[in-house]
């Protein structure tokens, strides 16, 4: 172990700056090269470990010895606080997700990259010199026989803090003139990972906050008031019972977990099924199933099996107390149509929602309501049955509230086997 009291190696200067004088005079030209290739079709490359790559495949080309690099990247992301990729020479690149939480936040700072965060400087460590504590993966750069280690600071323009390395395994490590070209290349490198990982951000929150296709949709232009368009799918609405019982002894942080415990349970079913969840309406979520080509049932039949899917998750969760110890069991209602619907920008002026309205929209949030009136955790309209194969079973018509006509109304026939068991 190194003496409790030793400085642990902190980042100094390298250099005055990237200039191009300090760069050797016979590789300024391939090093200007590889900052082009950086702007132009590095920045176009489809994926980031291919950046990377490139990047150390090229400066090995012009005489530095790259033998591992890796990025740490700060992101926004509902599950992850960062990615991390390495790339080592023969074994190609490898990508880390870091999750939120406590033990990434003390990773990070027993890591190098928070001292270069906290002085802006690099750190170049002679690893021969530097003690197996001085950072967690010393020992394991050792062991692969890596003998000079430089970690660089990434501070993006809206302050996000990032970083980069480079590991040798050459005899005496980096060389000054292999350090000054990296510090050459280094502007460029920053400039086309933020507009990268930007463009990555953009993408990954509008599909988190909006849905799969809305995004991509929103991301094509498709953000005026009004610009809408008509699709046919089958549309699914589904509530909590009871949740203001269930959340009226909770803390506010409790009923957040009530709820996001709820929908774990519904929504990776509809997404494994091809829907999509538009809304999120307090206990409640509105989702379709769009139609496909001329397959008029798949829809109907997705949608019916990511809810019957759903309810049987939520019966699992209570199985296991996933919703608290000893708290009262959670079920839910769910309800299915088809029909007709415009797709697209509502609001005003700035503020815009992307979402699907329409007759049969409404038709689906009333034909919800009656869950709790029939006590049944699954219904479907006749519209939506008229899609299926198979032998629901009628519960007579209904009034809706908003509609003058009756609508009748269905639930899924028992299966064989509990038909059998039913009659002994």
């Amino acid at each position: 172990m190194r003496d409790a009291d030793a400085p642990k190696p902190m980042p100094t200067a390298l250099a005055d700056g990237s200039e191009a004088e300090d760069v050797p005079f016979g590789v300024l030209q391939p090093c200007v090269g590889i900052r082009d290739w950086l702007l132009g079709e590095g920045a176009r490359l489809p994926k980031a470990d291919d950046l990377l790559a490139g990047l150390a495949e090229r400066l090995n080309a012009i005489g530095v010895p790259i033998d591992r690099a890796s990025t740490a990247i700060d992101t926004l992301h509902s599950e992850y606080s960062g990615v991390g990729r390495v790339w080592t020479r023969g074994a190609g690149s490898t990508v880390r997700l870091f999750p939120h939480g406590e033990v990434s936040a003390k990773a990070y700072q027993a890591s190098p990259f928070y001292a270069v965060h906290e002085s802006g400087e690099w750190l170049s460590l002679d690893l021969a010199k530097t003690a197996d504590d001085a950072y967690a993966i010393i020992p394991e750069l050792k062991a692969a026989g890596y003998t000079h280690y430089l970690i660089a600071p990434l501070i993006f323009t809206n302050g996000t803090k990032n970083g980069i390395t480079f590991a040798t395994r050459a005899e005496g490590g980096f060389r000054d003139d292999d350090i000054a070209i990296l510090r050459f290349v280094m502007p460029a490198l920053a400039a086309v990972m933020e507009m990268r990982l930007l463009n990555k951000q953009l993408d990954t929150v509008l599909r988190i906050y909006v849905g799969d296709e809305p995004h991509r949709a929103i991301l094509s232009g498709d953000i005026r008031r009004g610009q809408v368009r008509r699709i046919r799918s089958a549309i699914l609405f589904a509530d909590m019972r009871d949740y203001t019982r269930l959340s009226a002894d909770r803390t506010p942080e409790g009923a957040v977990d009530l709820l996001n415990a709820f929908f774990d349970c519904l929504v990776p079913p509809i997404e494994r099924e091809g829907g999509e969840v538009l809304k999120y309406l307090g206990d409640g979520l509105l989702a379709i199933f769009r139609e496909t080509g001329d397959d008029l049932g798949g829809a109907a039949k997705s949608a019916l099996t990511a809810a019957e899917a759903a309810l049987a998750a939520l019966t699992e969760a209570n199985a296991v107390g996933r919703f608290g110890e000893g708290e009262p069991a959670v079920d839910a209602g769910i309800a299915l149509h088809h029909g007709e619907a415009a797709y697209g920008n509502v609001g005003s002026g700035t503020r815009l929602d992307f979402t699907v309205i329409g007759r049969d929209v409404n038709l689906a949030s009333r034909l919800a309501r009656l869950n709790r009136t029939l006590q049944e955790p699954l219904l479907m309209s006749k519209p939506f049955v008229d899609f299926l194969w198979g032998d629901p079973e009628c519960l007579g018509s209904h009034a809706l509230d908003g509609f003058e006509e009756r609508m009748m109304v269905y639930r899924p026939g028992r299966r064989p086997a509990a038909k059998a068991a039913a009659a002994e």
